[in-house]
């Protein structure tokens, strides 16, 4: 069914709002780059595949760094595979470094940054050391909303920074680069770096930048709402609110909440139906002597197929972090 907003834009600003241009180009290059395995079966099934996948959010199993941030559904599919693969983590309670979740999400994506895992990482952690070990729900939406949000918080800091520091909050509304451009300069404040600053000057700052920046940002009106409940706040405890906002959360629409994070029957379904055949199979084996599993047969492990760029990555799927997962004394966070 044809969504009402579809029909009330121009056709060249719908395509742009939903990214269509950007994911024919992928197809296109897709294509072209496997045409002789493409041309068994025909185009127009290639095409059907491919966006099916960008329907179903796997279109960015395995995929380089660019893609995957290039559009907000990219962003979002990528936290909800993140999320379905590696919920056990949370599961088991396991406790993970920022080093150990990096190695994670390098399975899915092999040049995924370490600067975005540390920023998301240190928004848990605050003044923490960074070798800190944290919960797979802490890591997990404090992640998101470094990752979704991600060209929105370089701004927020931009402008947390020229309030900290003094300056006229005219000039540090839509920030476009370092705040040393901002020509206007209050007298410095007089208040201490760890009490932050003022929530509802602070507000005002950001409502603007929701109502005119071209990323994606929280809701104001949710904005809003954390800053209303607080005088002053550091820029961490701005950050750590927004991760642990339930509407944002819903909002964003990636992951579920708090509550049902551990939870997924579809996925549980699957790996039960996986784990009944890998138990038939052991049951079938005979067992030797001396009660090892030497003799069992070799069975190549099922693999879901992305589309058609994983293919040279797929080998990386299999490489397993080296970090510890050995619990140990940790604040809460």
């Amino acid at each position: 069914m044809l969504s009402p907003e579809r029909l009330s834009l121009p056709g060249p600003e719908y395509l742009a709002q939903r990214h269509v241009l950007t994911y024919m180009e992928d197809a296109v290059s897709q294509l072209l780059e496997n045409r002789e395995d493409i041309s068994q079966y025909g185009i127009a099934r290639f095409f059907t595949e491919y966006f099916n996948s960008v329907l179903q959010g796997t279109h960015i199993l395995f995929r380089e760094f660019n893609f995957i941030q290039a559009t907000p559904h990219n962003r979002a599919s990528f936290l909800r595979t993140f999320w379905r693969c590696f919920r056990a983590v949370g599961k088991n309670g396991d406790l993970l470094t920022a080093k150990e979740y990096h190695c994670l999400l390098q399975l899915l994506c092999p040049d995924f940054p370490m600067e975005l895992t540390q920023k998301a990482a240190r928004i848990v952690l605050m003044d923490d050391a960074m070798d800190c070990l944290m919960s797979f729900s802490d890591f997990l939406f404090a992640f998101q909303i470094q990752f979704y949000y991600s060209e929105f918080l370089e701004s927020v800091a931009a402008i947390y920074q020229d309030l900290l520091t003094g300056k006229n909050p005219n000039t540090v509304i839509v920030p476009t680069s370092s705040s040393g451009q901002h020509r206007s300069r209050q007298a410095p404040s007089e208040c201490s770096p760890l009490d932050g600053v003022e929530a509802s000057l602070f507000y005002h700052c950001l409502e603007s930048l929701c109502d005119r920046s071209k990323y994606s940002c929280p809701p104001s009106g949710l904005v809003k709402e954390v800053l209303s409940s607080v005088q002053r706040l550091t820029f961490y405890g701005f950050l750590m609110a927004l991760a642990k906002h339930h509407g944002i959360n819903r909002a964003l629409g990636a992951l579920p909440d708090k509550g049902d994070l551990l939870l997924d029957p579809p996925m549980d379904q699957e790996l039960e139906i996986l784990l009944s055949q890998v138990s038939g199979l052991s049951i079938s084996t005979p067992a030797s002597s001396s009660g090892d599993i030497a003799n069992l047969p070799t069975r190549t492990s099922p693999r879901i197929r992305p589309p058609w760029k994983p293919l040279h990555h797929r080998q990386k799927v299999g490489t397993e972090s080296d970090g510890s997962t050995d619990e140990t004394e940790s604040s809460e966070n």
